[in-house]
């Protein structure tokens, strides 16, 4: 467990409506560079899930998985290719960026920099104020009493609202970036790296103000990183994504403490742990994956998995056939020699860890 997880308590899990918010289906996101015969890059390669209301769902990769560009599609900031996207009941896949005033309502997001994000030239008050008067056409006095109710909501005093962002630390200003998303009471905020930016203290209070905030309003969230064990303590379920594939998807606290498919055994052995022995048999797998990928030497399939060039138990069929989502208990793992029987991979050059050596060791 990391730092932040053990700092950050009170964000209890909760029972999930069985009623979609958000239904993504096939989603693609294609950026096309220069040069005619040049193919586009597939930053989202068919991705689909849902979202209920009031819970968090957790993206996890590393940079390049395509979970941001996920986010910056559902925001309007990407363009979509291809699929669908449902929010609320109301298919949102070619709203225009000037067409999206009904969609902010529903959406709104916290970004990574907590410098870059708010406007230094404005008030905080007049930040809050904005959203309010844009989308709800709230008057002056009925403004000032939300905002005050916006300020306390994230903990801040009411005379932040006369001051300037650079008067706050990092921790505060994501505090105020989070009242700007709260301020049209959304039904979905996505949070894409929004704590990447802060200290490790700082990380486990937002984190906390977070799940206070769920508790109290309901909100759902899309909560992007690329740490594991950050987004699997805050999240209900968790998608694995990889080079704009999901690589393996359920229960955030099952993806932790037993990761199935190789590239999420990898994601979660990258992260330092203080058992020494449990530690050791995270390096061993870390240094598994450099190897291959140093051996292999390979770019990823067009057709086949694109984490084959990395994954130490790598298959002749996974170069040539896409992998689909095979049911394992609570999850489902894309991985062509996942065997359900043992719940480990079987194919390849390196052996699986045991379950046994996954587990966290006394001591």
């Amino acid at each position: 467990m990391s730092s932040a997880q053990s700092s950050a308590t009170g964000t209890a899990r909760h029972a999930v409506p069985e009623t979609p918010l958000l239904t993504v289906t096939d989603l693609r996101v294609d950026y096309k560079l220069p040069g005619w015969r040049t193919p586009p890059v597939k930053a989202v390669d068919g991705v689909s899930f849902t979202l209920a209301e009031h819970e968090t769902l957790g993206l996890v990769g590393e940079s390049g998985s395509g979970k941001s560009t996920i986010g910056r599609a559902l925001l309007g900031l990407a363009p979509i290719s291809g699929g669908q996207v449902v929010l609320n009941g109301h298919d949102i896949t070619e709203t225009k960026a000037g067409e999206r005033k009904h969609v902010a309502s529903d959406l709104q997001v916290v970004f990574q920099d907590p410098y870059g994000s708010l406007n230094p030239s404005r008030t905080v008050g007049k930040t809050l104020a904005e959203p309010l008067e844009a989308a709800a056409g709230v008057d002056a006095r009925t403004a000032l009493a939300e905002i005050r109710s916006l300020l306390a909501k994230v903990r801040l005093p009411e005379d932040a609202a006369d001051r300037y962002p650079n008067a706050f630390s990092g921790g505060q200003r994501q505090r105020i970036a989070i009242a700007r998303a709260l301020a049209i009471n959304p039904k979905l905020i996505v949070c894409d790296e929004a704590i990447s930016a802060l200290d490790v203290v700082t990380q486990a209070q937002v984190l906390n103000l977070l799940g206070e905030l769920q508790r109290e309003t309901g909100v759902a969230f899309l909560f992007i990183a690329h740490n594991l064990p950050v987004v699997s303590y805050f999240s209900d379920r968790v998608l694995v994504l990889y080079r704009g594939r999901i690589m393996e998807s359920g229960p955030a606290a099952t993806i932790h403490a037993r990761p199935a498919h190789p590239y999420s055994q990898a994601l979660r052995a990258a992260v330092p742990v203080p058992n020494a022995v449990e530690q050791r048999i995270l390096r061993r797998q870390r240094q598994e994956v450099v190897r291959v990928t140093t051996a292999q030497a390979k770019p990823a399939p067009e057709e086949g998995c694109p984490f084959a060039p990395r994954c130490p138990h790598v298959a002749d069929v996974c170069w040539t056939k896409r992998p689909i989502d095979a049911p394992f208990e609570d999850r489902t793992v894309a991985c062509h020699v996942f065997d359900a029987a043992s719940g480990h991979p079987q194919a390849g050059g390196a052996a699986a860890l045991t379950a046994g050596e996954l587990a966290p060791t006394p001591g």
